[in-house]
């Protein structure tokens, strides 16, 4: 489904100073919120001028287009058939594998195209999708999100990462799968870190597969520390090889988990290391609070999640991601980055009226995805917006908003939750006989 509703030619907004071109004069600072109202002026799909207004009363909050920087689109809405209630990691792990067993392409397809058109709808512009690349089911999801990737160009972008264990880079199908993840401008991936078993081999996988990484001009983003065990061990051995020898080439920690239940003065070092080997880091807190640290009927203080604002501090680039919807590993999320960005501002203590707060689901992931735009509105940038119904940040973070997705001038559909319920249309209707 495409935008095929004509648009308008101006509109009157607030939008956050950070999203708007710094190089421009006459726009103010913005206020407490750090929102800035005005004008823009729209032509043939593009931003023609910016103007500031002079008040911002009753003029709807709205952002650029926003970026998801770790999704799972190949086991994406599997919860009804592959469930795991008992909400442990060994269970997910699991059920996943199960599933990857009888998955098919028919599968990936119906779960990656609903996905894709409500990331669409919602007003994501890029998904980086991690991918199942072991197993039966490795060649049916590389067969439909290869598909998918071509025909969503120009509306989501799709950056799509192999992820397997590390030891299978070191291996001859493991170079010809890096090879084809190169041709599709992909990543390598894997898993290091409890709790997966810590091998004795590690090392030298790892540097195996920084190798072949900078032969092929892949990057790499690594599943780290997902758990409360070990703090940091992944992100430390990662970090051993790298001051060894820094390959030229992007490279990302997702979740970096466990790194948050260190003391703080340890959390600071690790961040200072990572900032200056130029590694980054994507925090994912929806799955990570409700899949880790799990003890039965125990309610623990202490959730493992990445230190977001330490590694900030220290100059790390730091996206949020929104990781597993309604899969054996999370059964929510909706690849709603607005609800994202709700729930992250509270756990990872994002204020967005902060510029630390906002970056992490505007600039920082679009610099981690190497996107052309940046999501800052400037003359000649793309007429791309989501415009809320909320008119502060308080607003937007008090309620969900209901939003206008703006697309290279042209309205989108609604998004899936403002369309009527088919479960409360039946209810009326039996009310009415």
């Amino acid at each position: 489904m495409r935008a095929d509703v004509p648009g308008p030619s101006h509109l009157n907004l607030q939008l956050p100073r950070l999203l708007l071109d710094p190089c421009q004069r006459d726009l103010p600072c913005g206020d407490a919120d750090g929102l800035v109202p005005v004008q823009l002026e729209l032509e043939a799909g593009r931003v023609d001028a910016i103007r500031p207004l002079a008040s911002p009363e009753g003029l709807p909050l709205a952002l650029t287009p926003l970026v998801e920087a770790h999704a799972h689109l190949d086991k994406a809405f599997s919860w009804a058939q592959h469930p795991n209630r008992s909400g442990q990691m060994a269970a997910a792990l699991s059920v996943n594998l199960r599933e990857g067993e009888q998955r098919t392409p028919e599968q990936v397809c119906q779960r990656a195209g609903r996905a894709l058109d409500q990331a669409w709808r919602y007003g994501l512009r890029a998904i980086r999708s991690h991918i199942d690349s072991g197993g039966p089911g490795a060649a049916p999801s590389w067969e439909a999100l290869l598909e998918f990737q071509q025909q969503w160009r120009g509306r989501v972008e799709l950056q799509l990462v192999a992820l397997v264990p590390i030891s299978h880079w070191s291996t001859a199908a493991g170079r010809a799968l890096a090879e084809k993840v190169a041709r599709a401008g992909g990543l390598l991936g894997g898993v290091l870190g409890p709790p997966y078993p810590r091998a004795r081999r590690d090392r030298q996988a790892l540097q195996g597969m920084l190798q072949l990484a900078e032969q092929l001009g892949c990057g790499i983003d690594l599943h780290v520390d997902e758990s409360g065990e070990a703090p940091g061990q992944g992100v430390a051995l990662l970090l051993e090889q790298l001051e060894r020898r820094r390959p030229e080439l992007p490279i990302t920690c997702s979740h970096a988990s466990s790194m948050g239940l260190l003391p703080l003065a340890a959390q600071q070092r690790l961040a200072e290391r990572l900032a200056r080997l130029q590694v980054e880091v994507v925090a994912l807190p929806t799955t990570n609070l409700w899949l880790l640290a799990r003890r039965g009927d125990e309610d623990l203080a202490q959730r493992p999640l990445a230190p977001v604002r330490q590694l900030q501090r220290a100059g790390v680039v730091v996206a949020v991601g929104g990781d597993n919807v309604q899969d054996p590993w999370d059964p929510g999320s909706d690849f709603d980055p607005l609800e994202l960005l709700r729930l992250a501002s509270r756990v990872c203590h994002c204020p967005p009226w902060q510029r630390q707060g906002l970056t992490p689901f505007t600039t920082a992931p679009a610099r981690m995805l190497g996107l052309a735009w940046d999501g800052i509105v400037r003359r000649g940038s793309p007429a791309d917006l989501v415009i809320t119904s909320a008119t502060s940040w308080s607003e937007l973070l008090a309620r969900s908003p209901q939003r206008r997705v703006l697309r290279g001038g042209q309205w989108l559909p609604a998004p899936p939750t403002q369309q009527p319920s088919p479960a409360l249309a039946r209810l009326d209707a039996s009310t009415l006989r």
